[in-house]
């Protein structure tokens, strides 16, 4: 991945802290590849990085064990090869920045990919503050009264909160100062630093502070899961809900493709691309619900690319133009109607692969079929057709 350098004429860089195992947030695996908002906790956290005309290289920091959960969460972002992380975050990041040391840029960011809200305006900060004094971290003004409190929890003191603040990342430096800083740290044994801003004042930097942002916590406990994930909910405020109808006749063939699944039959489908009506009429419920026009004006069947296509392609357009806009899909359902073939030993299948396209929750996807009583053209089995419903959620923009 490379960019053009920033309007200063300097080169920055960020590293992507992810090689935790976030014990304290629950079951479920690593956090950071956990999802909130109907995305991984990574690729929020590394896309604002990625796209950030200011940043020309991003570097993860990952245990080799994630590898292959990682590159499935973030396959839509461009980025270094990930660095292997170490036992503790001073020596994971201690890795990454080793691993962009040929490539010399005169600034990194270091990100905790804990932090999946990160915006484009605290970013610009950083590098800003890092251009100005070479060592700086986000804070926020701490509100509540802090105690100091001994072994025994007495309290010892109460300092003054005007003068306190909560750190958090992107934490900005030289890349130079900050990688003699590690390397120091590491020849002498020191192991013990709890982020890059205590490395750097125990290697006599001096650390400044900029405006840090409420928004940027830190994901830690499943409780912080659950809050951010009704505030993201509450953001969501623009309801919509979109309907979509699709059908198609029998032709030649051995089998038929029904909500992405191969089902064996007398007869296919004719169509231009696989003629999956099960999908076909979710993508025109979803761009419906979008007001982005349909299936046709996406994907044309005069245009012969998409001959012999396979329809989750076309799903996955339409949910991606749901994320690009900041959304989320709340449900898919689809009705199919046809006398064969049989379609309840294959739903959960169909269901099952609707969700495995699209990134909806198994739970939050039907299908159900129903006959014509013999009547009409699905009646007369001479094909398949289809109704679908959704309900997506967006951001208030007007």
């Amino acid at each position: 991945m490379t960019k053009s350098p920033n309007p200063a004429g300097l080169k920055t860089a960020a590293i992507i802290v992810a090689a935790g195992r976030g014990l304290r947030a629950g079951a479920g695996g690593p956090k950071q590849y956990r999802m909130i908002g109907g995305r991984s906790v990574i690729s929020r956290a590394m896309e604002p990085f990625c796209n950030h005309p200011q940043v020309f290289a991003v570097q993860p920091i990952t245990n080799p064990d994630d590898i292959a959960v990682f590159n499935e969460a973030v396959s839509d972002l461009r980025y270094h090869n990930p660095a292997n992380g170490g036992a503790t975050r001073q020596a994971s990041v201690h890795a990454g920045l080793e691993a962009l040391a040929d490539h010399a840029p005169d600034i990194v960011l270091i990100h905790d990919a804990a932090r999946p809200f990160v915006t484009p305006a605290l970013i610009e900060r950083a590098i800003a503050a890092a251009q100005i004094t070479g060592a700086a971290v986000p804070g926020v003004a701490v509100t509540d009264t802090i105690k100091q409190v001994n072994e025994a929890g007495h309290v010892e003191a109460t300092p003054d909160r005007a003068r306190l603040r909560s750190a958090q990342t992107p934490q900005a430096f030289r890349f130079d100062v900050i990688l003699e800083a590690h390397r120091r740290a590491a020849k002498e044994g020191r192991d013990d630093f709890t982020d890059d801003a205590a490395l750097a004042e125990w290697a006599g930097l001096t650390v400044a502070t900029f405006e840090g942002d409420l928004a940027n916590m830190k994901l830690t406990t499943p409780e912080d899961f659950i809050r951010e994930e009704a505030r993201l909910a509450a953001s969501l405020g623009d309801i919509r809900m979109g309907t979509g109808y699709d059908v198609h006749a029998f032709g030649d063939g051995d089998h038929l493709m029904i909500c992405g699944v191969r089902v064996p039959h007398t007869r296919g489908f004719l169509a231009h691309s696989d003629g999956d009506v099960g999908l076909h009429a979710l993508v025109d419920a979803i761009l419906g619900a979008l007001a982005d026009g349909d299936i046709g004006s996406h994907f044309p069947p005069s245009d012969p690319q998409w001959k012999g296509a396979a329809s989750d392609k076309f799903l996955k357009y339409a949910v991606d133009r749901v994320t690009a806009r900041g959304g989320r899909i709340a449900n898919l359902e689809v009705t199919l109607i046809c006398e064969r073939p049989k379609i309840g030993p294959l739903r959960d299948a169909m269901r099952a692969k609707i969700s495995e396209i699209s990134g909806v929750a198994l739970s939050r996807v039907a299908v159900k079929a129903t006959t014509s009583e013999r009547l009409g053209f699905t009646g007369r089995e001479e094909g398949i057709a289809a109704t679908a419903a959704t309900t997506i959620r967006l951001p208030w923009t007007d």
